[in-house]
């Protein structure tokens, strides 16, 4: 715990409520901030001080976590818990009922309590964060490799993850097989012993089982009684439809297993997704660039256009433009919930670059019929 927790009132430094919202603490704390910081205000120490404050109140009160340990610290400070603590001639101390003893002393009394080291927080019940209950697994990450149709329709495949799993040897019990667990007589299984110290009662991890409530007859040779080995394994993962490249999925539990009967970790799976040779991806939508000839631009056509589910039909008008995009509804990325989204075929007239000699003459006769009185620059004249 930081002493400040109790001798500051972190939100009367940002002239804000206990009530106040995270949003409402974050104006508050952008506005002094910007009026008190030292840029601002250069060579003005007081600034510099009130700047100082405001960012200590702030980091802890934007912290949902460390918000509500200080919420409960200062509840004890209001209530008389901590009189005394900080005043001149207290020598930092606190009180409880008359009673006053000094932080220095407190240390001690904690480091002599044979591994009661978590500080104010296990003493009084706040904040506290034991090793010896019930621990979540760690998280792993690995890396999965799609090409565009499975990143695009989904796919369940397997990927190879390193790192922390079950014993293989023990099943995760830590036991030697044939052997047994027994629940540690002293703590009754809960990982934890209470003490006594004067008028306070203080917990600390249980030495005899080390805090994890058991009692291994004979640790696993494999895993030396942890209950788990690093190894690697091959998890099958479902990908959900489209997904995008570079995404990160988090498959709950598929992570190291927890301690003391905590809960497993999650795996989170890290997506390259291959580009498509033909096909590309614009939000949820496909683009595709489709060539048409100049008679199929001028005259009009049914053509054909590629989509990740065989081609389509599309009808290109007469005198389509070359860039002109035609959009098909619902041929784009499928989603679980909400509108799929679209193709977006755009059409690019191709100009021959070998030409017979006939053909070269019926352009030339068309363009002298037909096209000599127009001027496609007209409009670029000034």
């Amino acid at each position: 715990m930081n002493r400040d927790w109790v001798e500051k009132d972190f939100y009367k430094v940002l002239g804000v409520s206990k009530t106040s919202s995270a949003d409402q603490i974050k104006k508050a704390y952008r506005k002094l901030a910007q009026q008190y910081h030292p840029d601002a205000n250069p060579g003005d120490g007081t600034a510099e001080e009130r700047f100082k404050d405001i960012s200590e109140a702030y980091a802890t009160l934007s912290d949902p976590e460390q918000r509500t340990e200080y919420d409960q610290v200062r509840q004890m400070v209001d209530s008389g818990g901590f009189r005394g603590f900080g005043t001149p001639g207290g020598a930092g101390g606190f009180g409880a009922g008359g009673q006053r003893i000094r932080m220095e002393d407190l240390s001690d009394l904690l480091g002599g309590m044979g591994g009661a080291s978590g500080g104010l927080e296990d003493l009084f019940g706040f904040g506290g964060r034991s090793q010896s209950g019930p621990q979540r697994g760690a998280d792993l990450a690995t890396e999965l490799h799609l090409s565009f149709e499975d990143a695009i329709t989904g796919v369940t495949t397997s990927v190879a993850v390193q790192g922390e799993a079950s014993c293989r040897t023990c099943r995760g019990s830590g036991a030697e097989p044939g052997t047994g667990v027994e629940t540690c007589p002293v703590c009754g299984g809960s990982g934890m012993t209470a003490q006594s110290q004067g008028f306070f009662s203080m917990t600390q991890p249980c030495r005899n089982c080390s805090g994890s409530g058991r009692i291994v007859q004979q640790p696993c040779h494999t895993c030396g009684g942890r209950g788990t080995e690093v190894r690697s394994r091959t998890l099958n993962v479902k990908i959900p439809a489209g997904v995008r490249n570079g995404a990160t999925i988090r498959l709950k539990g598929k992570g190291s297993p927890g301690r003391n009967g905590g809960p497993a970790g999650d795996l989170l799976v890290k997506t390259h997704v291959a580009p498509h040779p033909v096909l590309k991806r614009k939000g949820d939508d496909i683009t595709v660039r489709v060539p048409v000839t100049f008679t199929e631009a001028t005259l009009g056509a049914q053509i054909d256009v590629p989509t990740l589910n065989g081609s389509v039909r599309l009808k290109v008008p007469p005198g389509t433009k070359s860039g002109k995009t035609f959009r098909m509804r619902g041929r784009g990325v499928s989603r679980a919930r909400g509108r799929s989204g679209d193709l977006l075929a755009t059409v690019e007239v191709v100009v021959p670059t070998k030409l017979s000699r006939d053909a070269k003459k019926a352009l030339q006769d068309f363009h002298d019929k037909f096209e000599s009185d127009e001027n496609p620059r007209a409009h670029l004249k000034v």
